[in-house]
């Protein structure tokens, strides 16, 4: 231990403890006792403790009462109740008032070490050995990443990448070379999966089911459609913007009340972005055929009307298409007064066999943080942009709607149109004024730029894309990139950087998560 852990022991009885107290002072902890409550909370309010052992039976005020009045000090310090009682009365409410271990007496001393360890070396040592164990990986990790052959393999390497992500964010502060370390392994992951994903992307979009991973246009038939016509209901909800690892911070909330049934991997097709990849969703087609067959449904880039505002349309297309005649409801949610709206209607829509809910709060927190300097402060990096979206979650009407489900006869979809990356690496990009304004994307003609810089689409159609004239052309930014004018490039480039951005090629934007729930 680098400093002493500090141990207060309240016991009316401390006397009898010498043996114990002396055992944890040879450990290299520093033990402050009482001999009773309100001793004990003199010292909880003078003194800073990492850990307290408080004694539920004593007279005068009862451990239980030191406890609730310790809460009212600190509500965060653990502490560990003692007793000689069993009962379950005792333990509920002890339990209730947030106590962090229970220990019957006689105890020996190791059962006191043994609770210490849990409840405070606890993220240390897991700190040391989740350090270990990423150092004995490293080498297993960079052969899988120059190795891996398709589609499945990279979907593993990218949940094995998320994984490790989120063990090495809670290191202490001297493991931080550490986590740079495995950024810059995630880096050369991402570049060898832009190159891959290049390679495939057209023949998967022409291709049939059998030959590309379940893209946006299969999720209806592939997944949807065989609930219904097994008679289940399905609430689907659509998160913007969310990816895998923001998912994975918001599992254990969610597990509380839906058990996972299926946890899948969806790819994104291009550009990344609602207008493309939530409208194939919600269609069941790809964006060329959504122009072709519902020309009326599809909005062009140039256009400046919003260009999903025919959603509900495309989803009733899809449903006769696929002959499920089914009543659905449809909301799209901006707001939490918007969102808590769906759960007070959950009664009325009880007995409907098909439920869609649109949440955008995650992508309003994307856009928000590039143009907002407050934001960029509190979601300065990958690991507070999750703890943000993860904090927007708990106190949202989407948890609520959750809790409300559980109870409810539903599968549960929950997934995203695509996901986002945060960019760093500037390019030059030219071209007429009606290129578009996305950093991540660019359709227009006589485009300008380094053609190792881009993932170009020079034919449209072949990548299952509107092409508005003969020269209409897509390039797309990959990994961290992101585009920038040659006119006031500096600006650009500093405005940007460091921002999450969407539209481009990158694991983070392209493997998706697809989540199937239930009640538990």
């Amino acid at each position: 231990m680098n400093k002493k852990n500090t141990i207060l022991w309240v016991d009316d009885e401390i006397d009898l403890l010498k043996v114990q107290i002396l055992f944890l002072r040879g450990k290299g902890y520093d033990v402050t006792t009482a001999s009773n409550g309100l001793d004990a909370i003199d010292e909880v309010r003078s003194n800073t403790f990492d850990i307290i052992f408080l004694d539920e039976n004593m007279p005068g005020l009862s451990g239980l009462d030191t406890l609730r009045a310790i809460r009212e000090i600190n509500q965060d310090v653990p502490v560990v109740m003692i007793t000689k009682n069993e009962g379950e009365e005792i333990m509920d409410e002890a339990l209730g008032s947030k106590v962090s271990d229970y220990l019957i007496k006689p105890v020996n001393p190791f059962q006191i070490l043994s609770s210490i360890k849990k409840n405070i070396d606890n993220k240390r040592l897991v700190g040391i050995k989740t350090a270990e164990e990423y150092q004995s990986e490293f080498q297993t990790l960079g052969t899988e990443i120059a190795q891996v052959q398709d589609i499945d393999g990279w979907v593993t390497l990218y949940k094995k990448l998320v994984d490790w992500d989120l063990k090495l964010q809670d290191l202490n502060e001297d493991k931080t070379t550490l986590y740079e370390i495995f950024n810059y392994q995630k880096n050369e992951a991402g570049v060898a999966f832009c190159k891959y994903f290049e390679k495939n992307y057209e023949k998967w979009v022409n291709g049939t089911r059998e030959h590309r991973p379940m893209m946006q246009m299969d999720v209806f038939k592939e997944r949807i459609l065989p609930m219904l016509d097994a008679g289940q209901k399905v609430f689907w909800i659509v998160i913007d913007n969310l990816r895998f690892d923001q998912w994975k911070a918001l599992q254990p909330t969610i597990a509380e009340y839906l058990a996972v049934e299926k946890e899948e991997i969806l790819c994104s097709i291009l550009p990344t972005a609602t207008q493309y990849a939530r409208n194939a969703m919600f269609s069941g087609l790809t964006p060329l055929m959504i122009s072709q067959l519902y020309p009326e449904l599809w909005t062009d880039e140039d256009e400046l009307h919003s260009k999903n505002n025919h959603e509900r349309e495309l989803i009733q297309t899809m449903l006769t298409r696929f002959r499920c005649d089914v009543k659905f409801t449809y909301n799209k949610t901006f707001t939490n007064r918007e969102g808590q709206k769906i759960t007070d209607n959950i009664q009325n829509i009880a007995d409907t066999p098909l439920n869609i809910a649109v949440y955008n709060f995650v992508d309003m927190i994307s856009h928000a943080r590039t143009d907002n300097p407050m934001m960029r402060e509190l979601a300065d990096n990958e690991i507070s942009y999750r703890a943000l979206t993860k904090t927007w979650f708990e106190h949202s009407s989407l948890l609520t709607l959750i809790k409300t489900l559980s109870r409810k006869d539903f599968k549960v979809i929950l997934t995203t149109d695509h996901g986002n990356t945060r960019v760093s690496n500037p390019v030059k990009v030219t071209g007429e004024k009606e290129i578009t304004s996305n950093v991540r994307y660019k359709i227009g003609k006589d485009l300008q730029f380094n053609k190792k810089d881009v993932f170009e689409i020079q034919n449209p159609k072949l990548a299952q894309l509107p092409q508005q004239s003969i020269s209409t052309r897509y390039i797309f930014a990959h990994n961290r990139d992101f585009m920038a004018y040659p006119n006031n490039f500096n600006y650009y480039a500093k405005y940007y950087s460091d921002t999450f951005q969407h539209g481009g090629v990158s694991m983070e934007e392209l493997l998706i998560p697809f989540i199937t729930l239930k009640p538990k």
